[in-house]
């Protein structure tokens, strides 16, 4: 089975270098392993590190296409990549991301077992450790910040509605057709949405790992959460479907500390108090579950703290997207 490696990156210098170590060290053949290297018109080095790549390899690989994605924005750097592998099965990997050696011989195994999409578990993994950017890592980890994602957890073979770093088949996207432009970082939720829909399962097995690198910083992790709860309520004008109702508790929760802070000026102070002693006695509780099963630091004593500032960023971005997704989608209907 020929299979394609697609990078789609943007100024990613700092990261690239150590996933191209991680791609050279693979355990599948390199003759039978296409690279396509996509480059969003970056500022810093990031094609520099690429194209070095295809100097030095492309003699020992399938084939190391280097390729630039004009539009900037990933949607339409992986429909570049849907337009130009060659092989019979294509993952896309994220510049800041980490693959064990046997990560693309596991993928194929299971495709070659009759299955069409494969994946595993996405654990999250930091730069330079620090208490602080440990502490960051929990909370973005934990099944209270963001760890309740099918992809992350799970010790059993089973399918999924969707999958981090998925493989799949040339007759996935052959049926399913390419990402929706419009969607700038809810493509790959619109993507899984449209491929269960066509039929297809999605294949999660525990013995395939890849890791995500957290956000190095509280303001870069907040914004983060911003932003996707922002394009989920844009989204929820294209394509209602590709969310679970996990994806809005933190909208409900920052609509409930609206309400009830409207209705505590009125006097009605009861369900403020009852909103606030629920949330406050359940954030506990998981930060004191964080913290036992983690390395302990006093920078882990701010897990209530970071995990409010997350669910209010996200419930924030969610409130802020619904509100512009009717112009949203009345623009690209034109």
């Amino acid at each position: 089975m020929i299979v394609s490696i697609a990078i789609v990156a943007y100024n990613e210098q700092k990261t690239l270098g150590a996933l191209l170590s991680d791609i050279l060290a693979q355990d599948y053949p390199k003759e039978k392993t296409e690279i396509l290297f996509i480059d969003s018109m970056s500022t810093d080095n990031t094609f520099s590190i690429m194209e070095a790549f295809a100097e030095e390899q492309r003699d020992y690989y399938y084939a190391v296409k280097l390729l630039k994605n004009e539009n900037k924005t990933l949607p339409y750097g992986c429909n570049i990549m849907l337009d130009n592998y060659s092989g019979d099965a294509v993952v896309r990997i994220d510049a800041h991301a980490s693959v064990p050696s046997d990560f693309i011989s596991k993928n194929v195994k299971v495709l070659e077992s009759g299955e069409f999409v494969s994946g595993g578990r996405r654990p999250n993994i930091i730069d330079g450790e620090t208490d602080w950017k440990l502490t960051l890592n929990t909370a973005e980890s934990a099944m209270f910040g963001s760890g309740i994602a099918s992809y992350r957890n799970g010790d059993k073979k089973r399918y999924v509605s969707s999958i981090f770093h998925g493989m799949y088949r040339r007759e996935v996207y052959d049926k399913v057709g390419q990402y929706n432009v419009n969607l700038a970082r809810t493509e790959d939720n619109d993507m899984s949405e449209r491929i269960n829909s066509a039929g297809f399962k999605m294949c999660f097995d525990p013995e395939i790992i890849s890791y995500q690198h957290t956000r190095s910083s509280l303001p870069l992790m907040l914004r983060q959460k911003f932003l996707n709860g922002y394009w989920i309520g844009k989204t929820m004008g294209v394509n209602p479907r590709c969310f679970s109702v996990f994806h809005f508790v933190p909208f409900c929760f920052v609509m409930a500390i609206i309400v009830t802070s409207i209705l505590a000026a009125f006097g009605i102070w009861q369900l403020a108090a009852l909103l606030w002693g629920a949330y406050s006695l359940f954030i506990l509780i998981n930060s004191v579950f964080e913290i036992i099963r983690s390395k302990f630091s006093l920078t882990n004593l701010l897990l209530p703290i970071l995990f409010f500032l997350l669910h209010f960023s996200y419930g924030i971005g969610t409130i802020k997207g619904l509100i512009e997704m009717p112009f949203f989608v009345k623009r690209i209907k034109k």
